[in-house]
């Protein structure tokens, strides 16, 4: 862990179009936090990001001598760490609930882009489906408050900004009855910590497949 021990500033090993690496960036901004984000789609960053992180995934965040993956884990640790603005309710019951939204999110949607991604040609219009169909089921819940089951901006959002931003890219179109998930998809879009969590990359993806 020579690496993490020289750093002074958080490091953020970052994908540029990594779903995960963004919605990471996105709570980074929305605190405010001093980072330098490199990213790894540039060759000469793989061999550091080896020797700190033995599964050599994205996100990975160098705080000291702290080295932490998984997005999840990094995400809650920085909400604990800086705890202004906070990003998830303070009460445990309130937190509990929150964390098992993001759970199925992850397991539910993300699941679904990575197929979309990744997968075999066959996978994917039936992927692009199953996420089209579980957001139009969740339209009620876009009505009821100015964010996802919150008055206020949570980790719950910094998990599904990412998503919407990339469902052009995905071949997934939202029906003229998602509106409330349109709306509630430029609310996000139009704070300042999600326009500066996007890479050059995000951007021209939403860029080159918007209509």
């Amino acid at each position: 862990m020579a690496i993490a021990s020289k750093r002074s500033v958080m490091t953020l090993y970052s994908g540029s179009s990594d779903i995960e690496s963004h919605r990471t960036r996105i709570v980074l901004a929305e605190k405010g936090l001093p980072v330098d984000v490199i990213e790894t789609d540039r060759q000469d960053c793989k061999e550091d990001l080896l020797e700190l992180n033995p599964y050599n995934t994205v996100p990975t965040l160098v705080d000291r001598n702290l080295v932490l993956y998984k997005s999840h884990i990094i995400i809650e640790y920085l909400d604990e760490r800086f705890p202004h603005p906070p990003l998830l309710p303070v009460y445990p019951v309130a937190r509990a609930k929150s964390r098992l939204m993001i759970h199925r999110i992850e397991n539910d949607w993300y699941s679904l882009i990575h197929t979309i991604q990744n997968g075999e040609s066959a996978e994917i219009p039936k992927s692009q489906r199953a996420l089209q169909d579980s957001l139009v089921s969740v339209i009620p819940v876009f009505n009821d408050s100015p964010y996802f089951l919150s008055e206020e901006f949570s980790l719950l959002d910094c998990c599904i900004a990412p998503i919407l931003w990339r469902l052009p890219s995905l071949g997934v179109e939202l029906p003229k009855q998602a509106k409330p998930i349109i709306t509630y998809a430029q609310r996000l879009f139009e704070r300042d910590s999600f326009k500066t969590s996007l890479t050059e990359t995000e951007r021209e993806l939403r860029i080159n497949h918007e209509k």
